[in-house]
């Protein structure tokens, strides 16, 4: 099973335990907008309450690009304030887990 298909199913499953194996010890999560930078650690809280959350939905993916360094993914997004984004994933990969996580949104109106 890739990578992409991996992430696809703890979303999709809310397995917050499987999401953060999925994630290196030493991984940078970036976001796009605000520049923020968060650890494993400190995107792990943050992926607890987005999961635990029923309004947090992730509405369609696509893979666009994977191979053993790199996974590229576009997603369309609903959040708990009813906004919806497009969302462009970019991770790079070492030893088969996420090493760097950042994100680039699109507001959909």
């Amino acid at each position: 099973m890739s990578l992409y298909q991996k992430l696809t199913k703890v979303m999709d499953d809310r397995d917050v335990e499987g999401y953060v194996a999925l994630i290196h010890e030493d991984a940078e999560i970036v976001f796009h907008k605000s520049g923020n930078k968060f650890t494993k650690d400190e995107w792990a809280s943050m992926v607890v309450g987005m999961m635990g959350n029923p309004k947090f939905v992730n509405d369609a993916s696509r893979c666009v690009y994977e191979n053993d360094e790199i996974l590229v993914s576009h997603d369309f997004m609903s959040y708990p304030d009813d906004t919806k984004e497009a969302v462009m994933l970019v991770c790079m990969l070492k030893d088969g887990k996420i090493i760097r996580m950042e994100t680039g949104a699109t507001p959909l109106t």
